[in-house]
């Protein structure tokens, strides 16, 4: 059996499920809710709800919704609350009325005002009492009425559970319905606990989702949560009940991630083939999933939690350890392509990210599903889901790894380029990048190139000055021959006179 999480009703009082509305239902105030609703355009009130990991504010046991005393003012179910239940129950079909307490009103000291608000929407028609569980919860199911109207406010893009038609026996009496598992329980009281703790509203969850397998098998999702808020932007679950063999939980990975590798129509297979031996986010632009859920936020594909519950504490961690130990093909990363040494972060862009927990484990902590009751398969420790999808050792890490590893392989580059750096013949002083950059250069060797830039300069200014002084004896050499050529010729012209 599931865990119950019904208040204890010698400790809290109660209404019985049968009675109607009256005057200790929930006050209908003159100013619009501001309480948490699954409607989207109902605001949230942030002493009621809280974000997923932070604790949750308490209020006194002795601080009720349903007040006992008598109050001037009009209490009953209000309409926002009976579109909440509506809401709820067209996403979940059938559901209790500590579920949907749970589920959206959490602030609520205990279920009374829930229970309250389903007799009333009872007496209107819109939704009814299925059956009653082992547990002794009313399994509260739509009506067709309220099946139609649960479909008018729920967003299009939210399908709406199928309808739980009324059976009737031989003498025209209506029966108790069946059907209703315990693993439906668990699947409806995980939305609920993940709900409570702050990840999104019941519009976040989505029941069945179809993943459509190439050779015919289509996966299904016990649930598909979207709680961009807490930092989940998608994440697909599956609740286990240690009933089914740990083969058919890898198997449910397997096909996963058989189908976060199908290609996105008109996408370029070898484009995408490319891009999957580079490694990297690249890849998931030519994947289908990338246009039906949205970026994670994280390395891989949208995260898959399975949540166990039922059987021993002992027995639900033998099952985690057998799936982790079977299914590390699906969630294990893998070295970045041709990393250098010294990088030990690794890749995760093509591996599903797999957390695991227990209903027990999370009814138990103080802060629910917000706290550490996560385990990210391959890991040690329990984390909150947050720290439990993070990488840090993936690409954050082989950013500032992979630029360390730049700079000491620049700095024993520039070693071995020191080592190398010539030395000046003349002067014993090393070569500057120029000089050494000049004759390198030169696809001869001239004399002078084992000298530095400045002795390198003073020879070729001697040789220059050298070139100077011999040009000038030269040219005072052939100006005097010239003046002694000139008194000759003189000397000549005189005699002959």
């Amino acid at each position: 059996m599931p865990a119950d999480f019904t208040p204890d009703p010698a400790h809290e009082p109660r209404a019985t499920d049968d009675q109607a509305p009256g005057e200790n239902l929930d006050q209908a105030p003159k100013a619009p809710s501001t309480g948490p609703s699954i409607a989207p355009s109902t605001a949230t009130s942030p002493a009621e709800r809280v974000s997923a990991g932070h604790p949750r504010r308490t209020r006194s046991r002795d601080t009720f919704d349903n007040p006992s005393k008598p109050s001037n003012q009009t209490w009953k179910p209000t309409h926002t609350r009976r579109k909440e239940v509506l809401q709820a129950l067209g996403i979940f079909q059938r559901a209790t009325a500590d579920q949907l307490w749970r589920m959206l009103r959490p602030g609520d000291s205990h279920d009374r005002i829930t229970r309250d608000t389903l007799n009333a929407l009872k007496e209107q028609g819109k939704v009814r009492v299925e059956t009653r569980l082992e547990s002794g919860h009313q399994l509260w199911v739509l009506t067709e009425r309220g099946h139609k109207e649960a479909k008018q406010l729920l967003p299009k893009d939210v399908r709406i559970s199928a309808l739980r038609k009324l059976e009737y026996d031989t003498d025209g009496e209506p029966v108790d319905g069946d059907g209703y598992d315990e693993h439906a329980a668990a699947v409806t009281s995980t939305a609920a606990v993940l709900t409570g703790a702050g990840y999104g509203t019941p519009l976040s969850w989505q029941t069945e989702i179809a993943h459509k397998l190439p050779y015919g098998y289509t996966q299904y999702a016990d649930l598909t949560m979207r709680a961009p808020d807490a930092k989940v932007p998608a994440m697909l679950l599956e609740v286990d009940r240690v009933t089914e063999p740990v083969d058919d939980l890898v198997a449910k990975l397997r096909r996963y991630t058989e189908w976060f590798e199908l290609l996105a129509p008109k996408a370029d297979a070898n484009k995408e083939k490319a891009a999957r031996s580079y490694g990297g986010a690249t890849v998931h632009d030519f994947r289908l999933w990338s246009r039906i859920y949205p970026a994670t936020g994280h390395e891989g594909y949208v995260p898959v939690a399975f949540v166990f519950t039922g059987k021993t504490a002992e027995q639900r961690k033998s099952r985690m350890r057998r799936l982790e130990q079977a299914a590390r093909t699906y969630f294990a990363s893998t070295p970045y392509p041709g990393r250098a040494a010294g990088i030990t972060a690794v890749d995760y862009h093509q591996a599903v990210p797999v957390v695991v927990t227990e209903l027990e484990r999370i009814t138990a902590d103080p802060v629910g599903a917000g706290g550490a009751v996560w385990r990210r398969l391959g890991r040690d420790e329990w984390q909150t889901l947050h720290e439990a999808l993070d990488n840090p050792d993936g690409d954050r890490l082989y950013a500032v790894q992979w630029e360390q590893a730049r700079r000491r392989r620049a700095e024993r580059e520039a070693a071995q380029r020191e080592a190398q750096r010539p030395v000046c013949a003349r002067c014993g002083n090393k070569f500057t990048d120029d000089r050494w950059q000049s004759i390198r250069q030169s696809s001869w060797r001239s004399k002078g190139d084992d000298l530095c830039g400045p002795c390198a300069q003073e020879d070729a200014d001697r040789a220059e000055a050298e070139r100077l002084a011999r040009r000038q004896a030269e040219e005072a050499a052939a100006r005097e021959a010239d003046e002694a050529e000139t008194k000759k010729n003189r000397g000549l012209f005189g005699r002959r006179r």
